[in-house]
Formats: structure tokens, C-alpha cells, sequence
């Protein structure tokens, strides 16, 4: 009798696993339309600057090569308390279109990402606004070209995509680009259906007129994160918003994420989670509900009765690694999927002690 309940329940728990996938497999074999082949709309690139004068004459020389014909640089400085200022001032004697917005403390808003973006997007000088970050770098010199095309009279928000630094050799670095890619095919998925819910300020364009229809980041400027999602969820609609997977839209991260640094990303990001609009909420915690149960339950009703279990375990496998394979090749992932099984086991594991570590110790304040 208690085999009979959880094989059956095994059996329900797979199969909903099984069309999660088939649902994420959607995106996979969907032929997105190409935006404008010519595009000269002009752009304001907005990137945010706290303490990167180490890296930041460099990084601001190889964003202004980019091949485009009218965008400026608005470079939000804000309340650096290193040489920042200073670099900054000297390149724009060099570069005609760097604009510079130098954010001082308030009382208010002391040390406020969100309030010092909100100071670049109105001093930015066009309608249309490209953010990224100065931890990230443009893939290609066509990078500011792939994301404006996408942009249309309905669509005028357009998700860009980040990739992470890729380590030879470090099972902590494959396990955290897998997460990043189950999470960039889930985000992307709900996009094809109309429902965008997550995104990242390192790679995200929108209008002006966008961010000033839902008041910028009014309902959430006190929260220490969460720019670029709640973002979506305060302004994207079911018509409004669009994605671009090409290669040369990308930005790929400068910086190599450690797992303790991932780790504790992970545990602020489960407060953004709980932000979330109720149906994103609900679909992705059941889809992580699932496979938990998955995982309990597939070893006692394999060795009570492996016959039965075996089509079921195969299927479960054979669907994952055929989508995350796929998306992996898609996105231009290496060598992601080779240890599929023994990544998502860890992962599972993963998430159960970052839901136990939050509830011993909240994630502190950021800026």
C-alpha cells in the first residue's frame, strides 16, 4: 500500500517534471525574428560606477569602439570614494560622448543604486537606454547594434543575455553555470509566452518613456536589489517585451564568480523571489518542488521495484538532457551537460541549504 501511494506519486512528480521541460523546450525550437538589419536610432548607454578605478579607463576605451553610429556613455559615478571621478573627468576630454552624472550622498537615499540610476536615465540624452555593468563586457563590437534592433514601435523592452566567465577544470564554476542556464531558459520561456518576470541590469535596454510611465524604481527604492526584475514586473506586459539570443548580443562577466560569493547572491536572491508576481512564484516553486520530490522518491522505488521505475527515470533524463543540451549549444555553453545528473542532484541540494541558511540568517543589506 505505501509503495502503491509513492510509486504513484513518483509517477505524478515526473511527469509534471517532464513537461516543465517540454515547456522550456519550446523556446529551444522556436526561430526568433531578427529585428532591423539597419538600425540608427540613437542610444544612451547607461553603466554604473562605484569604486572601479582600477579597471575603468579600460573598460570605458573598449565600450566607446563599439560599432554604432550615434550613442553616448552616461556614466554613473556614484558617491565613489576612490580615484573614479577623476579617471572619469580625464576621459571625457577624450571621448566626446561620455556624459558624466556625479551622485553625492544624501540622507535619503545614501548609497542607493536605484536612486543614483534613476539621476543617469534623466540626464541620459535619448529615449532609448541600454544598461549594463562595468563587471560585465560586451561579447562583440556589434553589441549595442543587436540589442537596438530588437527595439520596435510595441516593443520596447528588450531582454539581453549575460554569461559567465567559464573556468577550465572547476566543478564549483560548472555547477554555477549550470544554475545560470536552467535559470536563462526558464526566464526566457516565460518571454516566449508572454509573461517576463526576470532579467539582469548588466544586459537590459528599455525607453525612457517606459521607466517614467511606471515611476522608474518608486515602488522598490529602498530594497537593495531587484533592479531589473522589478523593474519587469512593475512595467513589461504580455506585448511590450522581447529577447535577443544571438551571439553577438551578449556580455559576458569579467569577473570569476566564486562559490562562496554565488552562494551568497543565491541567498539575497531568494528575497527578490518572494517579490515575484504570484503565477512566476508558483510555476517555478512547483517546478523546484517537484524535483525535490523527484529525487526523494526515485531511489526507494528503485530498489523496490526497478522495472517499474526505469522508463520513468529514463524519460525523466533523456527529456532533461535533450533540452538543457540543446540550450546549452544555444547559448554557446561549454561542456555543460556532461555531468547533468550529479549538477542537478547538487543543486537541489544546494537550494534546500540556502532555504535553511535564510531562515538562521537573513541576508544582510547591500548598496
Amino acid at each position: 500500500m505505501i509503495f502503491t501511494i509513492l510509486f504513484y506519486t513518483f509517477v505524478v512528480v515526473t511527469v509534471v517534471q517532464v513537461m516543465y521541460y517540454l515547456f522550456f523546450f519550446s523556446f529551444i525550437n522556436t526561430r526568433k525574428k531578427l529585428g532591423n538589419t539597419e538600425v540608427n536610432i540613437p542610444v544612451s548607454v547607461i553603466v554604473y560606477i562605484k569604486n572601479n578605478a582600477d579597471i575603468l579607463a579600460n573598460y570605458i576605451q573598449d565600450l566607446a569602439e563599439q560599432k554604432y553610429s550615434c550613442f553616448e556613455i552616461v556614466l554613473v559615478n556614484n558617491a565613489s570614494s576612490d580615484n573614479s571621478l577623476n579617471i572619469i573627468e580625464e576621459l571625457q576630454r577624450e571621448l566626446p560622448n561620455i556624459k558624466l552624472v556625479n551622485v553625492k550622498n544624501t540622507e535619503a537615499f545614501w548609497g542607493n543604486k536605484k536612486y543614483a540610476l534613476t539621476l543617469g536615465v534623466k540626464a541620459a540624452t535619448y529615449n532609448h537606454l541600454l544598461f549594463t555593468e562595468i563587471s560585465s563586457k560586451a561579447f562583440s563590437k556589434n553589441w549595442i547594434h543587436e540589442m537596438a534592433r530588437n527595439f520596435s514601435q510595441e516593443k520596447t523592452i528588450v531582454i539581453g543575455l549575460q554569461k559567465l566567465r567559464y573556468k577550465k577544470n572547476s566543478l564549483s564554476n560548472l555547477l554555477i553555470r549550470f544554475d545560470h542556464l536552467l535559470k536563462t531558459v526558464q526566464s526566457l520561456s516565460f518571454v516566449k509566452f508572454q509573461s517576463p518576470y526576470r532579467a539582469t541590469n548588466h544586459n537590459l535596454a528599455y525607453t525612457k518613456s517606459e521607466f517614467f510611465k511606471v515611476n522608474g524604481y518608486i515602488n522598490h527604492i529602498n530594497l537593495f536589489m531587484g533592479e531589473a526584475d522589478l523593474f519587469l514586473k512593475d512595467a513589461s506586459t504580455n506585448t511590450n517585451t522581447t529577447y535577443v539570443n544571438t551571439l553577438d548580443s551578449f556580455v559576458v562577466s569579467t569577473e570569476l564568480l566564486s562559490f562562496k560569493k554565488w552562494f551568497s547572491l543565491e541567498k539575497k536572491a531568494s528575497i527578490l523571489f518572494s517579490l515575484y508576481k504570484f503565477n512566476h512564484r508558483f510555476f517555478l516553486w512547483f517546478f523546484y518542488l517537484t524535483k525535490l520530490l523527484f529525487y526523494l522518491l526515485v531511489g526507494y522505488v528503485t530498489v523496490v521495484n526497478w522495472r517499474l521505475a526505469l522508463p520513468f527515470i529514463i524519460s525523466f533524463y533523456l527529456i532533461q538532457y535533450i533540452v538543457l543540451g540543446r540550450s546549452a549549444s544555444k547559448l554557446h555553453e561549454k561542456n555543460i551537460v556532461l555531468l547533468l545528473p550529479f549538477l542537478d542532484i547538487c543543486l537541489v541540494l544546494l537550494q534546500i541549504s540556502i532555504f535553511i541558511s535564510n531562515q538562521i540568517s537573513k541576508p544582510k543589506h547591500w548598496t
